[in-house]
C-alpha cells in the first residue's frame, strides 16, 4: 500500500474518493468545456485561415487545396495527445498526479495564447503547431478518468470512471456557448478571443487540482514495473478493451469532425453547428450519470454492445437527409454510442493490469487509441471535400462492426475458459 500522497505531509485520514471524483469531474468539466469550444470552431478557423490559391500533392490523392486541410490544426491535437500520452504517464509515476495534471494545464493555458496569436496574426500553420501543443496537454487531462479508480474500491471504480466523465455535461452547455460568445471577443478578427477563453479555464483547474488527494506509488512501487507489455496485451480483455475505446473513439471524431464542415456546406451558420455539437457533447456525457451502474447490471460487453448499435443508428439517420433534425439526431446517437463504448473500453482496461503496471498500461491504451483518433480526424477534412457527408458516415461502420465481433469473442473465450478451466 503506498504511503505517498500529493498532499504534502501525512495522507488523508478519510477515504478521499468521493472527493477526488467530485474534484476530478469539476476539473474535466473545465478542461472539456475548452475542448468542446474549439471542436465547434477549429475546423472554420482553418478555413478562415488557409489560403483559399495554395494548392498541395498527397499520396494517392493527389492535388487538393490548402482549405481542405481545414481540420489539421485539429488532427495535430489527437497527433499531439498519441506522441505525449506515455511521457505524460510516466511524468506521473514519478511525481504524482497532482502535479503531473497541473503542470497539463499550464501547458494548455500556453498553447491556448499561442493560438490567439496565430490567429491575430493569421498564420495557419502556427495554428496547426498550436493544435500539437493542445494536444500535449490534453494527454494528461485524459488521466483524470483513470486517476478516480486509484482510491475506490473494487466495486466502485466503474462509477467513479463514469461519474468523472459526468463532468462533460457541463462542458456540452459551456462549451459551444462561449464558442458563440467569444468568437466576436476581440472582433473584427474572428475565434481569437475563443482561445483567449481557454487559457482562463486552464488556470482555473490548475486551482482546483491543488485539492485532489491521491496517493503517489512508493519507491519500491515504482521500482516494479510488473509484467512485460507484450504479456499483458495477449489478454482478451485488453483486446477488447482497447478495440473498443479505440475504434469507438476514432468513429465519433470522424463524423464529429466533419460535422461542422458539412453543415456550413450546407449553408448552417455556426450557432446552429453549436447547437449540434452541443447536443453531441451532451450525448457523449449526460449517460455517465448511470452507465457505472448499467454496466454492473448488465455486464461491460453488453454495453459496448449496445454503444455499437448506437453509432450504427446514427449512420442511418445521417444518411436519410441533411436536415438540422437528422444532424442533431445523428451526433446524439453517436455521443451515447462513445459513451457506452469509452467508458466500457475504460472499465474492462482496469481489470487488466495489476497497480504496478497501470502507468505504462494506460498510456499504451491511450497512445493506440490517440493514434487512431488522429487518423479519423486527420480523414475527416479530406473525405469531407473530396467524397462527401455521406462517406464520412458510411466509414465508420466497418470499425464499430469490428467491436462488436470482439466483444462476441471475448464472450465466447471467456465461457471456454470457465468449461475447460483455463485461466
Amino acid at each position: 500500500m503506498s504511503t505517498g500522497s500529493d498532499a504534502p505531509g501525512a495522507a488523508p485520514a478519510a477515504d478521499p474518493t468521493k472527493r477526488n471524483v467530485f474534484l476530478l469531474a469539476s476539473c474535466l468539466a473545465l478542461s472539456m468545456t475548452g475542448i468542446s469550444l474549439n471542436m465547434v470552431i477549429s475546423a472554420l478557423t482553418g478555413v478562415m485561415l488557409a489560403d483559399q490559391g495554395t494548392f498541395y500533392t498527397l499520396p494517392f490523392i493527389g492535388e487538393v487545396p490548402e482549405t481542405s486541410l481545414a481540420t489539421l490544426p485539429l488532427s495535430m491535437q489527437f497527433i499531439g495527445t498519441m506522441a505525449a500520452t506515455f511521457p505524460a504517464s510516466m511524468f506521473m509515476r514519478r511525481v504524482g498526479r497532482r502535479i503531473g495534471f497541473t503542470v497539463g494545464q499550464f501547458i494548455g493555458a500556453s498553447a491556448a495564447a499561442l493560438a490567439c496569436f496565430a490567429i491575430l496574426e493569421q498564420s495557419f500553420w502556427l495554428f496547426t503547431l498550436c493544435g500539437l501543443a493542445i494536444g500535449f496537454h490534453n494527454a494528461f487531462w485524459q488521466y483524470y478518468r483513470f486517476a478516480a479508480s486509484e482510491t475506490a474500491s473494487e466495486s466502485f471504480k466503474p462509477r467513479a470512471v463514469s461519474l468523472v466523465l459526468a463532468g462533460g455535461v457541463v462542458a456540452a452547455v459551456a462549451g459551444p456557448q462561449l464558442a458563440d460568445w467569444s468568437q466576436d471577443l476581440m472582433a473584427p478578427v474572428l475565434f481569437a478571443g475563443s482561445y483567449a477563453t481557454m487559457v482562463a479555464l486552464c488556470l482555473v483547474t490548475v486551482v482546483l487540482l491543488q485539492f485532489i488527494r491521491i496517493p503517489n506509488l512508493t519507491v519500491e512501487e515504482r521500482r516494479d514495473s510488473g509484467r512485460p507489455l507484450g504479456e499483458i496485451a495477449r489478454q482478451p480483455k485488453f483486446m477488447v478493451a482497447v478495440l473498443a475505446a479505440m475504434l469507438g473513439y476514432a468513429s465519433m471524431s470522424l463524423v464529429m469532425t466533419a460535422t461542422p464542415l458539412a453543415m456550413v456546406f450546407c449553408d448552417y451558420d455556426v450557432s446552429d453547428v453549436a447547437f449540434v455539437i452541443q447536443w453531441h457533447v451532451l450525448g457523449m456525457y449526460v449517460p455517465s450519470f448511470f452507465t457505472g451502474d448499467l454496466i454492473r447490471k448488465i455486464g461491460v460487453l453488453n454495453v459496448i454492445k449496445i454503444g455499437v448499435a448506437l453509432m450504427l443508428g446514427c449512420v442511418i439517420v445521417t444518411l436519410g437527409g441533411i436536415e438540422l433534425e437528422r444532424f442533431w439526431l445523428g451526433l446524439v446517437l453517436l455521443g451515447v454510442g462513445w459513451n457506452f463504448m469509452f467508458i466500457g473500453g475504460t472499465t474492462l482496461l482496469l481489470e487488466a493490469y495489476r497497480p504496478a503496471e497501470r502507468n505504462k498500461v494506460q498510456a499504451l491504451n491511450d497512445f493506440l487509441v490517440w493514434g487512431t483518433v488522429s487518423i479519423a480526424s486527420l480523414s475527416a477534412g479530406i473525405l469531407q471535400n473530396l467524397v462527401g457527408w455521406d462517406a464520412v458516415n458510411l466509414a465508420i461502420i466497418a470499425p464499430v462492426l469490428a467491436v462488436f465481433i470482439g466483444a462476441l469473442w471475448m464472450r465466447f473465450h471467456t465461457v471456454r475458459s470457465r468449461v475447460t478451466g483455463a485461466v
